[in-house]
């Protein structure tokens, strides 16, 4: 029987590989929660705690589906420029922002992306990741 934090999800007698998402929020505790939503949604999660680390990741892997970041953040880049570095280097990847100080607009993301206002909860989350990717581990491939 495969575990939570295997990387394939068993659905009937199919196996299908979890997207993986990349997570940059520099708070630990709000970093630690969407992690948890991510993966209570059905998806793999990776780390950053600012851009800078997130570029050094996405440079490094290649199976990262989505980015979830915050807006505010210190360091080189805020998650808007993030976003756009993103859509710029690694156009399949799908994003989602979020912030509770920032209201932005279709106009202020690229293309494709999603905005969540914090708090968010995980349904939210779960939301647009399957939205974005197409995935629902609940849903048994054709």
């Amino acid at each position: 029987m495969l575990s939570h934090r295997d990387k394939d999800v068993r659905v009937g007698q199919q196996i299908k590989e979890r997207p993986v998402v990349l997570v940059v929020e520099d708070e630990f505790l709000v970093r630690m929660d969407a992690v948890d939503m991510v993966r209570a949604a059905g998806f793999d999660a990776v780390e950053a705690s600012d851009a800078d680390e997130a570029i050094d990741i996405l440079t490094s892997r290649l199976d990262i589906a989505v980015v979830f970041t915050d807006i505010q953040m210190p360091g080189s880049m805020d998650g808007l420029r993030l976003a756009a570095a993103v859509r710029d280097r690694w156009p399949p990847i799908k994003i989602i922002t979020a912030s509770g100080r920032v209201r932005v607009g279709d106009n202020d993301l690229p293309s494709g992306s999603r905005f969540l206002l914090k708090p968010y909860s995980g349904r939210e989350v779960a939301a647009h990741l399957k939205e974005l990717t197409g995935f629902d581990p609940g849903v048994p491939s054709a």
